[in-house]
This record gives C-alpha cells, structure tokens and sequence, in this order.
C-alpha cells in the first residue's frame, strides 16, 4: 500500500500500521483517513501530506 509523507515534519503514514492512537485502524487506506484527522507528531492537515516515493 502507498505510504504518505508529512511535508512539515517527515512523519510516514503507513497504511498497515494506520494510526491506532487516533482512531485510525490498521489496514486503513489514505482515502479512508478521515478529512479532520491531523498528524500524529506535528498537528499538521491530510492536505500536507504526499505519496511517499
């Protein structure tokens, strides 16, 4: 699954880790995050991320 890279502090969303600690289960593919849902170590919005390369 494509992983998504925070462009304000490095931070990876992993889709088969998801992120547990906000509400966002494993297997949770980036389409499936929810809009308001923010980074996990700097606040920042979904539309800071881009598709790891």
């Amino acid at each position: 699954m494509q992983k998504y890279v925070c462009e304000i502090c490095g931070y990876v969303y992993d889709p088969e880790v998801g992120d547990p600690d906000n509400d966002v289960p494993a297997g949770t593919a980036w389409e499936d995050v929810p809009e308001d849902w923010l980074c996990p170590v700097c606040g920042a919005p979904k539309e800071n991320f881009a598709p790891e390369e």
